[in-house]
């Protein structure tokens, strides 16, 4: 299995992500166009438009050399991460997929690209923790694809946005039922985030789960279902004992925390 920890860490007086925050600034070019990526005014209270998302879909597509260029830009003329993220890379990858879906791109393409997008994401890692991150806060988590996932993006970028708000995340990759079983059951976890992404495996997760959760380590466990088939069809993911959630990555951050008791596991007991 695929899987893999990141814990956060607390603050210090010289945090470790200062290398990287210079780093990414040396990037920049100091005579950086005005405007942003895509021609739209600079705007640090706007979203990031159509043409922009286009703009960062087209880039990644030439490259990851080029899909920087674009995000780095933005980030210099105003634009954190977190929007970065969210109003700019998640929407240029659904775009590179409805692309996908009507024959302009290939499938091979497509992956190339999503995973510069991706790759991105870990370069920034340690900048983007550091533009809000909160203390550690107790809690765990375990955000975990269906079976055999092609794409991964939209879980690491999940499992970001909980690592800044304080939580210890588990990014699980399951090869098969199997697997998912048993990282489902692999350790103690506050709550459990599950990206579903197509219907291959909908039936075995949801045959799987009430068992899964009546075993669960953590007695009070919450679970809840993400990814676009809550989009696309979330009937198919009203699985007794979760809840499916169709918000982006900082609403479900707010929604799992709120809603998630802070427990002691049994071996602490």
């Amino acid at each position: 299995m695929a899987q893999f920890n990141t814990e956060s860490t607390g603050r210090s007086r010289s945090p470790p992500w200062e290398p990287q925050k210079e780093a990414l600034k040396a990037r920049v070019s100091p005579d950086s166009s005005p405007r942003l990526v895509g021609g739209t005014d600079f705007d640090p209270d706007a979203h990031l438009d159509a043409n922009q998302i286009a703009a960062l879909a087209k880039a990644s597509l030439r490259g990851i050399d080029e899909s920087r260029k674009v995000m780095l830009n933005w980030h210099r003329q105003g634009q954190s991460f977190a929007d970065i993220y969210i109003n700019g890379i998640a929407p240029a990858a659904r775009l590179l997929g409805t692309q996908w879906t009507a024959d302009s791109v290939d499938f091979v393409d497509l992956t190339i690209a999503v995973s510069h997008l991706q790759t991105l994401m870990h370069e920034f890692s340690a900048a983007f923790l550091a533009e809000d991150g909160a203390e550690p806060n107790g809690l765990s988590l375990l955000v975990m694809t269906e079976p055999n996932a092609q794409h991964t993006l939209g879980s690491f970028m999940l499992g970001e946005f909980f690592r800044r708000a304080g939580w210890t995340v588990t990014l699980g990759t399951p090869q098969d039922m199997v697997d998912f079983e048993r990282t489902f059951q692999s350790d103690w976890f506050d709550a459990v985030m599950l990206s579903i992404a197509s219907d291959r495996s909908i039936d075995a997760i949801a045959t799987a789960l009430p068992q899964l959760l009546a075993d669960a380590i953590n007695p009070e466990l919450r679970t809840y279902v993400g990814g676009p088939m809550a989009t696309l069809n979330p009937e198919k993911l009203k699985w007794r004992g979760t809840t499916c959630l169709t918000v982006d990555a900082e609403q479900a951050v707010d929604i799992v925390t709120k809603h998630t008791k802070k427990s002691v596991p049994h071996s602490h007991v």
